[in-house]
């Protein structure tokens, strides 16, 4: 099929995609409709609860495997949307609706370059594509879950929008329960242990506290606090208030060190929920990365999370459309994006495949 039908073909899958509901957990149509993509080109697929995934036709166990990823399960649509999100449809250059940008654009653009190489000999690499579930929500099911159930994986692009730039680091992310504990008592009543009080100390030594070692591709270790509770009534100075802390972490610290740091220097009670979620990058002297920057694409850090964090190969996110698009509303990828990015994918796997 040539490139030009292979496209509409992407985008007729972008619009099947956007109008059916699939919030993580709740990908089961995505996956059939993905199922039907594969069904069409006549290639063998696997189907594991809603993840997809294919080989490419002259797989050759020899050989290391490329990872082509992205997820088809989207964030449920914020209270600002104007639009109704489950209709694609197209304004001034622009598809809209719930998923278009954050992947879906990725995810179709993804599949049609899989199609586009599935039939070729002699390539350098084998290639997997895996179109999973709940990346959103990091569940159970998402592409961590599969990994196991995968052939070995030697470098990986991960489909999300970076406007088909190279990212080629990506931070990590901890999220603390942190507990500023003081004395409860009546508000009647002198108290110099009130909670919320030791809460202000504790607010700017997060908001002042800084990492010595910085990332040249990712910068500094970054800590937000994010959430605060305290209180049930207004003449009860509570005993404790609870923050959480969001904490992206460069590739110069790994989430376990990151955690022995703050636990011990913080002044309160620091509980990480979970510390999987790992910084992940590739060198800029990889050939995927160079087969990249040889069609002038740029490379940078991202600061924003993916299934790259699943991954312990090395991994390049790249893909069509805009990440401060995500979870917006009226949220909408650009035709003309989704045919540059399917251009770009099959451009870069050309030089580095064949």
């Amino acid at each position: 099929m040539e490139q030009k039908q292979l496209t509409e073909k992407a985008i007729d899958l972008l619009k099947e995609l956007i109008a059916i509901q699939s919030f993580s957990s709740e990908e089961d149509k995505t996956a059939d409709a993905i199922e039907n993509w594969f069904t069409s080109f006549n290639i063998p697929f696997t189907r594991d609860n809603n993840n997809v995934y294919a080989k490419n036709k002259h797989w050759d166990a020899s050989k290391p495997t490329l990872l082509l990823n992205s997820h088809h399960d989207t964030v449920k649509p914020n209270s600002a949307y104007t639009k109704d999100p489950f209709n694609p449809h197209i304004e001034d250059g622009k598809l809209y609706g719930l998923g278009s940008n954050d992947a879906g654009g990725c995810l179709v653009s993804l599949l049609a370059t899989f199609s586009h190489f599935y039939n070729a000999e002699n390539l350098k690499h084998n290639i997997l594509m895996v179109a999973s579930m709940e990346e959103e929500s990091a569940g159970p099911n998402s592409l961590r879950g599969l990994l196991p159930k995968l052939p070995q994986i030697d470098v990986a692009i991960v489909g999300e929008p970076t406007l088909m730039q190279l990212a080629i680091a990506e931070k990590g992310l901890i999220v603390f329960d942190a507990e500023v504990k003081g004395t409860p008592s009546h508000a009647a009543h002198p108290n110099n242990d009130n909670s919320i009080y030791n809460t202000i100390k504790v607010l700017e030594w997060f908001k002042n506290y800084s990492f010595s070692k910085v990332s040249d591709v990712l910068g500094e270790v970054k800590l937000t606090v994010t959430q605060i509770n305290a209180g049930k009534q207004h003449n009860v100075v509570p005993a404790k208030v609870d923050l959480v802390i969001d904490v992206r972490v460069n590739d110069k610290y790994t989430n376990k060190e990151v955690a022995e740091i703050l636990q011990k220097e913080a002044p309160c009670k620091l509980t990480p929920r979970g510390l999987k979620l790992n910084s992940s990058a590739i060198d800029i002297s990889h050939p995927l990365v160079q087969a990249g920057i040889a069609l002038g694409r740029k490379t940078y850090g991202s600061p924003t999370l993916s299934d790259q964090a699943a991954l312990t190969c090395q991994s390049l996110k790249l893909g069509p459309g805009d990440s401060t698009r995500s979870h917006s509303a009226d949220e909408f990828i650009y035709v003309n994006e989704i045919e540059e990015g399917i251009d770009l994918y099959i451009k870069i796997l050309n030089g580095f495949l064949q």
